[in-house]
């Protein structure tokens, strides 16, 4: 079934069964319960597609604990989970996202992220606790800018807009 997702905040009882999904895949979960950390679940009319997360600094979130259950997998939930979770990024206001992986760097890059250097993240991206020792040293960094929906909205109206001299009158 298809129909409409849900983007739901998790409360701290609910971030043990992300923290099994983390271990279950092989990613970091030791820190997810620290201050500073967001994390939300995606489901659709069939139920939980997966998990994310975000660490916000000033204008730049870490995209972070990025899973979509095994049996959801291969029919675009990831894709759309990242979705979800890079339009609550926009709604906090950052302007970019960052994040480290060690077997996903396609799957991202094939939704919009490119490859970055981990130096040309930002001090406080840098410092966080999966730049700083949680993922290693042979992770791919990568980037993705995010537009505003202000940005969007008005690109989009501009390019639909009749021109003044074609619209009729009346």
């Amino acid at each position: 079934m298809t129909g409409p997702r849900t983007v739901t905040p998790l409360a701290k009882p609910e971030l043990p069964a992300l923290a099994a999904l983390l271990a279950m895949e092989g990613l970091p979960n030791q820190d997810i319960a620290d201050a500073g950390r967001r994390f939300w679940r995606v489901d659709d009319p069939d139920g939980l597609l997966g998990y994310g997360g975000l660490e916000v600094y000033e204008r730049d979130g870490l995209l972070r604990s990025v899973v979509v259950l095994p049996e959801r997998r291969r029919r675009g939930n990831g894709h759309a989970v990242v979705d979800a979770i890079s339009r609550e990024a926009v709604a906090l206001g950052l302007e970019r996202l960052w994040l480290l992986t060690i077997g996903a760097a396609g799957f991202f890059e094939r939704i919009g992220f490119g490859r970055a250097e981990r130096s040309e993240a930002p001090p406080d991206v840098r410092a966080s606790a999966q730049f700083a020792g949680l993922c290693p040293g042979s992770a791919v960094c990568l980037r993705r800018d995010l537009a505003s929906p202000v940005v969007e909205t008005a690109a989009r109206d501009a390019a639909t807009a009749i021109p003044s001299e074609i619209a009729p009158v009346r």
